[in-house]
């Protein structure tokens, strides 16, 4: 294995944490031939630099808690960067607690999204739905929410 080739892959990964499917793809567009690219990725899978399944948990964790987003909305990006369907499900599965309403819910109040109308509560479905909500969730998040308000 060419030690430059692993020492690039090592430092683009210390850059930004990347799944397996992303790591191949990097090496590609560096016109790594496709016999080192799997020696590479190997290497890296073995000495655990690259975990997709922890990439996974850590990604959804973050994207829940930092950023508000539900199921729908992690799976699609875990989705397009390569990550296994049954890992996506795993990391999808685990909870903190929270329910995907009782997030949604926090949302809307962290966010002072007036529920008083049908025109705010539209918003607030477009905002849910945009963070990745299913339409069951966030309706049920806004009533819970109006009530509480």
């Amino acid at each position: 294995m060419a030690d430059d080739v692993l020492a690039k892959a090592l430092a683009a990964i210390s850059r930004k944490d990347r799944t397996e499917s992303e790591i191949r793809e990097w090496l590609a567009v560096r016109e790594v031939e496709p016999e080192e690219i799997e020696r590479v990725v190997e290497y890296l899978i073995e000495n655990l630099a690259l975990d997709d399944k922890r990439f996974a948990i850590a990604y959804a964790s973050d994207k829940r808690e930092l950023a508000g987003w539900g199921r729908d909305r992690i799976r699609e990006v875990l989705q397009r960067r390569g990550v296994e369907r049954h890992l996506i499900d795993e990391a999808l599965n685990r909870t903190d607690g929270e329910s995907e309403v009782d997030r949604a819910v926090r949302i809307l109040i962290e966010k002072r999204v007036g529920l008083d109308d049908d025109r705010g509560r539209q918003r607030a479905l477009g905002l849910l739905a945009r963070r990745g909500y299913e339409a069951e969730e966030a309706y049920a998040a806004i009533r819970i929410a109006g009530r509480a308000a």
